[in-house]
């Protein structure tokens, strides 16, 4: 059955992208393998506590000038990733701590409850944790 198992996020280099998604957010590294006839690598994370079959970031080193113009803005200005919590509260607060800059504060939605960060680039993601029924 077809399924989702990357999302490529635009990156402007590898390190400083993995020390943002692992040393600030928790996220996990999968693979990190050398692609020297392309001059690129394969990087993967997943975010923290994902199972190891869920669908992972490519992290994807800009290689043009027009790749690079959509560094930090993949989704026109919206939210483009939405990251799904059991814990919104515990969260916010370890993320607010790190530095993460969240643009929208915690608000309660018919959804969950929901807040806005941008990742070191400027991509918007929502930090949400799901009702029951929307999850």
């Amino acid at each position: 059955m077809p399924h989702l198992a990357h999302i490529a996020l635009i990156v402007r280099d590898y390190d400083e992208a993995l020390a943002f998604y692992i040393g600030k957010l928790g996220f996990t590294l999968v693979e990190d393998i050398a692609v020297p006839e392309q001059g690129k690598r394969w990087v993967t994370i997943r975010p923290p506590g994902a199972p190891d079959r869920a669908t992972t970031i490519l992290l994807a080193r800009a290689a043009t000038p027009e790749q690079a113009r959509f560094i930090g803005d993949q989704a026109g200005g919206r939210v483009f990733l939405f990251l799904a919590t059991e814990d919104f509260d515990r969260d916010f607060a370890a993320w607010t701590a790190a530095g993460i800059a969240f643009i929208r504060p915690p608000a309660v939605m018919p959804y969950g409850k929901v807040a806005v960060f941008e990742d070191l680039y400027g991509n918007r993601w929502d930090l949400v944790e799901f009702t029951a029924k929307s999850g």
